[in-house]
């Protein structure tokens, strides 16, 4: 039998195939919304084209779409991610005097410093996301990137999960340097690992259960973390958190499905709203320390 919507449900949910079109009714095989166009009348219920096996336009048509969300498996995006901050972790305590600690110089020349961004070096917004403080802080976050960051790349595609990573990255930067000194440095990758569970967040309050259905649960835990324990940057968190929130919210813009719609010109534009909103926030906090 074909899953029906409830009431309420009906409202949201929108053909994974033609995000423009309601519907009430689900594949009863993997439970995606389908339009009267893309239902397929089974022995077992209604199914979408893929789960029915027909047709084969049908399934060349969902390729497309997938092309253009720059979907992709075996999570390649959060891989490359976790790679590049090691990699420039080992950078970092290569130029040091030993030991496992980075080069306070490497780290003073690329985090995040509210006076430095206010002289030009408005670089320092994305590559303190590169960065870290010890082994610890490396691997705490890196783990984070790694639970909860395949898992949304898995939903979003590669395209739109790099640019919800970046956004929030931005975010948190801005978020860093509203709550931070002018001569503080703030360093580590959780300001985008933040968006990436503002974003899991938003899908599961759309019945997209990203992670598990526990989204929330895991929000409240890391936020109160951060204001629990000290030398952590809350502006950073939080930024990030708020930019993966809207980030994924602008991936939904004008009735586009958060997962199976296309990244459009549309989509990419609002993504670049965020972000341009990050930096002038950056830039109205700075302006004052130059």
């Amino acid at each position: 039998m074909a899953r029906m919507a409830t009431p309420e449900q009906t409202q949201t949910k929108t053909c994974y195939r033609h995000p423009g079109r309601e519907t009430a009714v689900s594949c009863s095989s993997c439970g995606r919304p389908i339009c009267p166009d893309c239902m397929v009348y089974a022995a077992v219920g209604i199914k979408c084209p893929e789960c029915a096996g027909q047709p084969t336009g049908a399934r060349a048509a969902t390729r497309r779409v997938g092309r253009a969300a720059g979907t992709g498996t075996g999570a390649l995006v959060t891989k490359t991610l976790i790679g590049v901050n090691v990699l420039v972790y080992l950078i970092s305590i290569a130029q040091g005097s030993g030991g496992l600690s980075p080069d306070p110089a490497f780290i003073n020349r690329w985090a995040l410093n509210g006076f430095a961004v206010s002289e030009g070096e408005w670089y320092r917004l994305i590559t303190s996301a590169f960065l870290h403080a010890s082994l610890i802080h490396l691997a705490f976050n890196m783990l984070m990137l790694w639970w909860f960051g395949q898992a949304l790349e898995a939903a979003l595609g590669r395209g739109r999960f790099l640019g919800v990573y970046f956004v929030s990255a931005l975010a948190g930067s801005a978020g860093a340097l509203l709550l931070s000194g002018e001569f503080v440095n703030t360093v580590g990758a959780s300001g985008a690992v933040f968006g990436i569970l503002g974003a899991g967040l938003v899908l599961e309050r759309k019945q997209i259960y990203v992670f598990g259905g526990g989204a929330l649960f895991v929000v409240i835990l890391n936020v109160a973390f951060t204001f629990a324990v000290s030398n952590i940057s809350i502006g950073g968190h939080l930024g990030g958190l708020i930019g993966g929130i809207l980030a994924m919210l602008a991936l939904s813009v004008a009735g586009r499905h958060p997962v199976y719609g296309r990244l459009d010109l549309l989509s990419v534009l609002a993504l670049l709203a965020i972000a341009a909103g990050s930096v002038l926030v950056a830039y109205m906090r700075v302006r004052g320390y130059a």
